[in-house]
């Protein structure tokens, strides 16, 4: 999309995703903020919908829907769909892909007690990974990937509720620094990454080993080394040239995940840290630790 739309507080979400990975929950907490919901919309209906929604006065402004594996066949034409109304002018558009590692996934379907929908006698792990071929060229086109797996379902509707689907207008980004370890992965929403694993590790100091970036001790001991404060700011200063553009361009959210070994001390001091210098200057921003009670 080449701009923000002149009326940029009207927005079509697409959700979608694997089975099990929270689509249902993020549909009504997308209601819950005041978005007009549609579950399970036929995709040959998707630019009828969108059409109304974009011209709609007030119910339809805001509007998000659920497409899925339910789909069948008719969901190989999503991909052109969705490029053509990401073309056109005027949309406000995004497609948010959840996903969740198989354990969370067989874990949720033993609890619930459902089956999967392409279960179909052959097991459970077997309808999952068809459905993760299946989706493939659904999550290349997603402009955000969210692996839900390391939330609770009450973690996940807050998260939704406080990045993806705000309730009230006057922020044009959310912004979430997102500290993690490097030994349990890269977070899968994550749109820039930054590696803190040259600074100073306080896991081999005596007394903070058993600490986080949460504590003043850690920050203090952090703060002591030079190169801290230089990346910091070198940072900051990126992210203050980079976030007018992504806003300018119409993007909602932003993640930026910061990442040392195993994400309980360097990367959350520096992302508490960056989250004060751009609270400053004006962004609403949320720090969130994915690892912090990992060892």
């Amino acid at each position: 999309m080449s701009g923000v739309p002149a009326d940029s507080d009207r927005q079509l979400v697409v959700i979608t995703g694997l089975s099990g990975s929270g689509k249902t929950l993020a549909l009504r907490s997308f209601e819950d903020s005041g978005f007009f919901c549609v579950d399970n919309l036929p995709v040959t209906l998707i630019p009828v919908f969108a059409d109304l929604a974009a011209n709609s006065r007030n119910d339809l402004r805001r509007a998000a829907l659920v497409i899925d594996i339910r789909e069948g066949d008719l969901l190989r034409q999503f991909p052109e769909t969705y490029r053509r109304l990401k073309a056109e002018p005027g949309r406000h558009v995004r497609l948010i892909f959840f996903e969740a590692d198989d354990d969370t996934i067989i874990r949720r379907f033993s609890e619930t007690r459902r089956p999967h929908p392409l279960d179909a006698g052959r097991g459970l792990e077997e309808g999952i990974r068809r459905e993760r071929e299946i989706l493939g060229p659904l999550r290349e086109l997603a402009d955000l990937i969210l692996d839900s797996s390391r939330f609770t379902v009450h973690q996940l509707r807050r998260y939704i509720q406080e990045h993806l689907a705000p309730a009230t207008e006057g922020q044009p980004m959310s912004i979430t620094l997102l500290s993690f370890g490097y030994k349990h992965g890269i977070p899968a929403e994550s749109d820039l990454v930054f590696d803190t694993r040259f600074l100073p590790n306080p896991f081999f100091v005596e007394g903070l080993r058993g600490r986080t970036g949460l504590d003043h001790e850690v920050t203090a001991y952090l703060e002591g080394a030079p190169e801290f404060g230089t990346f910091r700011q070198r940072l900051l200063d990126l992210l203050a040239f980079l976030i007018p553009q992504y806003i300018r361009e119409g993007k909602s959210y932003l993640t930026v995940a910061i990442g040392c070994t195993g994400g309980r001390h360097r990367s959350v001091a520096l992302a508490e840290a960056l989250a004060e210098d751009l609270r400053r200057h004006g962004y609403a921003v949320t720090a969130a630790h994915r690892d912090v009670e990992k060892e």
